[in-house]
């Protein structure tokens, strides 16, 4: 049997148009359920949560990279309670990938397969650090103070950009990630 999220619309059916031929955003299907962000550093890993309606990011925690986060995070997934992972895919302003990109896919993909069957998605990061640190500096936080919540605010504005992308398109944002397949390479957003 096959369950679609609620709001997903069945074959055939569309969504509602405005007169002019548009599509009501309001009306694209839309998963619901609490997700996860991961925006992975070589020093720190931030995590953010999403609310259980998807509308609101917020940050969560920082953990120390290395090899125990695989399993910290997959704590925190049943913890919380998520239904998917978004993990931050670093590539340059030309859309290119480098080291850093290589090493979220490889992440992602051992993240993967200890999640199984919580889908892992890839999505494009650029400028959510850039965001997180003008947010906090705004917010009155002081270098030193944003060193400790930088990388759980860069979740934050990753997993929010997930989540309005899904809500402006009906489709799940970025790449689904398999495991063991060094992060796949479907692109559905």
């Amino acid at each position: 049997m096959l369950l679609r999220p609620s709001g997903a619309l069945g074959p055939g059916s569309r969504p509602a148009r405005d007169p002019s031929g548009a599509v009501l955003v309001n009306q694209l299907p839309f998963r619901q359920g609490v997700r996860l962000a991961v925006d992975v550093g070589s020093v720190r890993i931030g995590v953010a949560r999403s609310d259980p309606g998807g509308v609101l990011a917020t940050p969560l925690t920082v953990l120390a990279a290395g090899p125990d986060a695989g399993a910290a995070l997959a704590r925190l997934v049943a913890g919380e309670g998520a239904f998917e992972v978004i993990v931050g895919l670093p590539t340059s302003l030309s859309g290119r990938e480098g080291a850093a990109a290589a090493k979220a896919r490889g992440f992602a993909a051992e993240l993967a397969g200890q999640l199984a069957p919580v889908p892992v998605r890839l999505v494009d990061e650029r400028f959510t650090t850039t965001e997180a640190h003008g947010a906090l500096r705004r917010g009155g936080k002081d270098s030193r103070a944003r060193r400790q919540v930088i990388d759980a605010a860069a979740a934050a504005v990753l997993l929010q950009a997930a989540l309005d992308a899904e809500r402006a398109t009906g489709r799940p944002p970025g790449q689904l990630v398999g495991a063991g397949n060094n992060a796949g390479h479907e692109v559905t957003a």
